[in-house]
């Protein structure tokens, strides 16, 4: 009796199991969207998606990225200018057994303007963000929880702020270190930062949770 309840027990499993698989098969289609109006501000708040950005030839803002009808973005602008990408999905908990999507379906490219926008801002999860070196004319925040953040130089007209979990940060900022107040909070890993600098008009704030910050400064892009 108990095998053939166990036997039971695995059928029904394996038949959950390949209901998730045959979910999350579903393929990808490529997608693209560049905005009819200039912007000021972009926000990307994603899971499990790589971010990789490079200069747009045009002074336009361009997104690549892949989607189906369970894992897509909500993306709008605001009145205000402001360029918001967020995750969204519509899964069942099957959905949810089975592989990931490939890597390339788990990538998005976004193509910025230099030296025009005001404020960049960058979220996601279990996976790497990167910039080339770029200038905007107010801030830029960068997060990663389960990925490495890497940059080209960055000029910053106010403020850089850079969060990462289980991973590294590397880079360099347009600046000379005395133009930077600095507060670093860093938890097993190494830094060539302070943990806190006074002076400086622009703020650099770093906190890192087991992984390695190495960030210089240099003179210009």
């Amino acid at each position: 009796m108990k095998k053939m309840i166990s036997l039971a027990l695995c059928l029904l499993l394996g038949c959950f199991v390949l209901a998730g698989c045959s979910n999350s098969s579903e393929p990808f289609e490529e997608k693209s969207y560049t905005p009819d109006t200039p912007i000021h501000e972009i926000h990307l708040d994603v899971q499990d998606r790589e971010i990789e950005v490079s200069l747009s030839e045009d002074e336009q803002v361009h997104i690549q990225y892949y989607e189906n009808s369970k894992e897509y973005y909500d993306i709008s602008v605001s009145d205000d200018n402001v360029l918001t990408m967020a995750s969204a999905s519509d899964k069942e908990w099957t959905d949810y057994i089975g592989g990931k999507p490939s890597a390339e379906n788990r990538k998005i490219s976004l193509q910025i303007p230099d030296a025009l926008l005001d404020t960049l801002t960058l979220s996601t999860t279990n996976e790497d963000i990167s910039l080339p070196a770029l200038a905007v004319t107010g801030s830029i925040n960068i997060s990663s929880n389960g990925g490495n953040i890497s940059f080209g130089n960055l000029d910053v007209g106010s403020a850089l702020t850079l969060n990462v979990k289980n991973g590294d940060i590397s880079g360099a900022i347009v600046g000379s270190y005395d133009d930077f107040s600095i507060q670093s909070e860093i938890k097993k890993g190494e830094s060539n930062l302070p943990d806190k600098k006074d002076g400086g008009e622009k703020a650099l704030t770093v906190s890192s949770n087991n992984g390695d910050v190495n960030i210089e400064f240099v003179d210009d892009k």
